[in-house]
C-alpha cells in the first residue's frame, strides 16, 4: 500500500485525528495553511473526486459541516477545498477535502 492516506487510515502513519467513523477519517494537516486546517478523507480509496460516487462526496461535506461547528468556524465562515489532478494542485492521489478557517480567506485562492 503506497498511498499516504491509506497508510494513515491503516494506522501505519500517525495522525492528529479529530473525527472518525466507519466511512471517514479527519485529521489536522501537518503543514497548515490556516489556523484550522483539517483533511477529511474517505476510508475507501478513490484517486480523486472524479472517481468517487456522490454519496462519498456527500459524507465528506457533511463531515466538514460538523467539524466547522465543533471547531468554532461555522459562525464566522470557512473554506472547503477539493483539489483534483495535477493542475488542480492535488498532491496526494486519494480524494481529500481541506477544511480551512480561523482567518479571513482571500480570493482568488491561488
Amino acid at each position: 500500500m503506497n498511498c499516504l492516506f491509506c497508510r494513515i487510515i491503516a494506522g501505519e502513519i500517525p495522525s492528529s485525528k479529530v473525527y472518525e467513523d466507519e466511512y471517514v477519517l479527519a485529521f489536522r494537516d501537518i503543514d497548515p495553511q490556516a489556523p484550522t486546517h483539517i483533511l477529511i478523507i474517505p476510508k475507501t480509496h478513490y484517486d480523486s473526486v472524479m472517481d468517487a460516487p456522490p454519496e462519498v462526496v456527500g459524507r465528506l461535506t457533511e463531515t466538514a459541516k460538523k467539524l466547522a461547528v465543533s471547531e468554532g468556524l461555522a459562525e464566522k465562515g470557512f473554506r472547503i477545498v477539493v483539489n483534483t489532478g495535477d493542475e488542480g494542485g492535488q498532491s496526494v492521489k486519494h480524494l481529500h477535502m481541506h477544511l480551512l478557517g480561523g482567518r479571513s480567506m482571500q480570493w482568488p485562492p491561488g
